[in-house]
C-alpha cells in the first residue's frame, strides 16, 4: 500500500525539494493575553507575501500550550493558517506544515488533526522523549508517517532535545514516509551525523535537509558537505533552506539571504561577513545569554517593531524578554542597520497585511 508521500501532491514536493524560507510561525496575543486573530491571519499573510515556500505552525516558535486544552488554541490556530495559506498562496505550490509533538497517542492525534485540516507535512518533534530507545523512537515517527508525511527534527538538548546519533538517522532516512529533516542541534558533528545518514541511506534525492542552526545559517546554507558513503563513493549534500523561528521577522530579507547564498556567483567571504551579523543578531533576539529564555518574546518584540504584532505578550505571562534583553536588541538593530523588510518600514501597520489586497512590490 503506497505510504503517506505519495499522497504529498508534486509541485510541492518539487518546492520542498527546491528549498527556500520557511518561517516558524508566531502566536499573536493582544497585551491582555487573548489570540489576536486579525494580527495572526495578517503575519500569515505576511509571509506568503514575503516569498517564503511554507510556514510551520504549531511548533514551539507558536508556543507549545496552545496544546492545553484550557488555553484551546491548536485547532483555531492551525485551523486559520491553513486556510489563510491556501487563500493566499492560490497561484504557487506552497508547503504547509504542522508541529507534532507528544508520545505516540497524543502525536498521532495530532497528526490526524494536521491531515483533516489540509496540512501536508508533520515536524515531529521528540523532544520528552529521552527515555526512549532507538527502536521506540522510529516505532513512534513510523506510525506518524502512515498519517502525513514527516519532517524528521534534531533540536538541540539545551532547549529540550536529545541526542541522536548517525545510525538513529540512517534508519530515520529509510523511511520512506519521511520527506524532509530540519536540522537543529547547534553543532557541526551532530549537524553530520544527519547528514551523512541521509546520504548512506541512499536518501538524498529523496529528502530535503533544512537548516534549524540559527547559529550557523548561513553556513549551512553555503557549505557544499562531502561525505564518503557507505558504499564507497564522494557524494555532496547541500542544506537546501531553513526552518527557521529566525525567519519569522525579516523575512522578505531572509529570501533574499537564501537567493544569495544558492548564487553560483555569490562572494562567498561577504555572505559569511554577513552571517556574522545575523548570529550577532540571534544572539540578542533569542537571549543565548540567558539560555534562551527570552527566545519567544524576543520574537514577538521584533514583529512588534515591525508593526506586524501589537504585543510580545505570551501565553504565560512570566515568560518575558530576559532584563536587558529589549535593550540588546535595539542595539543589534541599530548597529547593522535595522535589516527588517522595506515593506514594513514604509507600511509599519498591522492593517497593511490584514487587507485583502496584496502587499506592493518590495
Amino acid at each position: 500500500m503506497a505510504g503517506s508521500a505519495a499522497a504529498l501532491p508534486a509541485a510541492v514536493r518539487r518546492a520542498l525539494l527546491r528549498g527556500g524560507v520557511i518561517p516558524a510561525h508566531p502566536l499573536a496575543l493582544t497585551a491582555s493575553g487573548r489570540f489576536d486573530e486579525r494580527s495572526q491571519r495578517g503575519l500569515t499573510r505576511y509571509y506568503v507575501d514575503a516569498g517564503a515556500i511554507g510556514v510551520a505552525v504549531g511548533v514551539h516558535t507558536t508556543q507549545f500550550a496552545i496544546r492545553d486544552p484550557k488555553i484551546g488554541l491548536f485547532r483555531p490556530v492551525l485551523e486559520l493558517a491553513a486556510e489563510v495559506m491556501r487563500e493566499r498562496a492560490a497561484d504557487r505550490p506552497f508547503v504547509r506544515i504542522a508541529g507534532v509533538l507528544g508520545p505516540t497517542r497524543q502525536a498521532i492525534a495530532e497528526a490526524r488533526l494536521a491531515a483533516e485540516l489540509g496540512y501536508h507535512v508533520a515536524l515531529v518533534s521528540l523532544g520528552g522523549l529521552g527515555s526512549w530507545s532507538d527502536d521506540r523512537l522510529i516505532a513512534h515517527v513510523r506510525e506518524i508517517a502512515s498519517i502525513i508525511p514527516v519532517m524528521g527534527f534534531y533540536l538541540q538538548p539545551a532547549v529540550g532535545g536529545r541526542l541522536l546519533g548517525y545510525r538513529f538517522w540512517r534508519r530515520l532516512a529509510g523511511l520512506g514516509d519521511v520527506v524532509a529533516i530540519k536540522i537543529a542541534p547547534f553543532n557541526r558533528y551532530q549537524t553530520l551525523d544527519v547528514i551523512r545518514g541521509v546520504v548512506d541511506a541512499g536518501a538524498l534525492g529523496r529528502i530535503a535537509l533544512y537548516t534549524g542552526n540559527d547559529d550557523s545559517i548561513v553556513t549551512d546554507l553555503v557549505t557544499p558537505f562531502r561525505i564518503r558513503s557507505a558504499s564507497g563513493r564522494l557524494v555532496t549534500a547541500r542544506i537546501v533552506g531553513g526552518l527557521l523561528g529566525h525567519w519569522a521577522f525579516w523575512t522578505r530579507r531572509a529570501v533574499e539571504l537564501v537567493e544569495r547564498c544558492k548564487d553560483p556567483d555569490a562572494d562567498l567571504a561577504s555572505l559569511l561577513a554577513l552571517g556574522s551579523t545575523i548570529t550577532q543578531a540571534n544572539a540578542a533576539i533569542f537571549d543565548a545569554a540567558n539560555g534562551y529564555r527570552g527566545c519567544i518574546p524576543g520574537i514577538t518584540e521584533v514583529l512588534r517593531r515591525q508593526g506586524l504584532m501589537r504585543s510580545n505578550r505570551c501565553l504565560d505571562p512570566k515568560e518575558k524578554l530576559s532584563p536587558g534583553q529589549a535593550r540588546e536588541i535595539g542595539r543589534v538593530m541599530k548597529a547593522y542597520g535595522e535589516p527588517g523588510d522595506p515593506s514594513t518600514r514604509l507600511r509599519p501597520t498591522v492593517e497593511a497585511h490584514c487587507s485583502t489586497s496584496r502587499l506592493l512590490d518590495f
